[in-house]
């Protein structure tokens, strides 16, 4: 808002998550601007929902585990956990699979395809899942707004009917942007890179134990990054 008006109006178009926060200050600092909802922030929103699933099973196997634990304990049985083929346990499995699922299968290793096959293979519910999402990833290739529209509709209505919690609440927050992420199919415009350049930030911060004096901090970034 310390910018002029007239400048501020030349703004056409501002990409953002989905914070209705940020979204009411975009609209009102710049009145011009098309808001476009990201597409990283919408696909990974998707994804987060897959991985809770996942995480969810892993409680699951968990606390399988410590009853089976205790019963051995009670009877006096040895307790052998079940290990898979491919050397993991359920919990190992459902750990080790956090990449896997957030990767097109296209990328992935030969390590990865063995690990899914028996992943999908026993947690039957995580496969359908993993395809649903797959589906909504593929809508972002299309170039046409109007056939995007179409398949969002579709893919939030289907959702609907999985009756799945985490990907119902997602379903909705999706239909409730969905014109703004219908937006992105204008120009594709995405803040890819200010996302990219964050992250180093973050690993950068990370790396030096924090920060103590923000000015020489902001100085290295300069000197590092500009």
């Amino acid at each position: 808002m310390k910018l002029p008006e007239v400048e501020r109006t030349k703004v056409k178009e501002v990409t953002l998550d989905m914070a209705r926060n940020m979204e009411s200050a975009i609209r009102t600092s710049f009145p011009n601007a098309k808001v476009v909802t990201d597409r990283f922030h919408v696909v990974k929103l998707v994804l987060d929902a897959l991985q809770h699933i996942r995480i969810k099973h892993r409680w699951i196997e968990i606390e399988g585990e410590n009853e089976r634990l205790h019963l051995s304990r009670t009877t006096g049985i040895k307790y052998c956990e079940r290990v898979l083929e491919n050397g993991d346990t359920f919990k190992q499995l459902l750990a080790r699979s956090r990449y896997i699922l957030a990767k097109d299968s296209k990328l992935w290793t030969e390590n990865q395809k063995h690990r899914s096959v028996i992943l999908f293979r026993e947690f039957p519910l995580i496969k359908k899942m993993y395809h649903h999402v797959m589906n909504f990833r593929n809508i972002y290739e299309n170039k046409n707004k109007e056939v995007a529209k179409i398949q969002f509709e579709q893919w939030i209505l289907k959702t609907k009917k999985l009756k799945i919690k985490e990907f119902n609440s997602t379903a909705k927050s999706i239909q409730n942007h969905l014109d703004n992420i219908l937006n992105f199919f204008d120009n594709r415009s995405t803040n890819a890179n200010a996302e990219s350049f964050n992250s180093k930030i973050k690993l950068f911060r990370a790396n030096q134990r924090g920060v103590s004096d923000t000015k020489f901090f902001l100085f290295r970034l300069y000197k590092l990054f500009a």
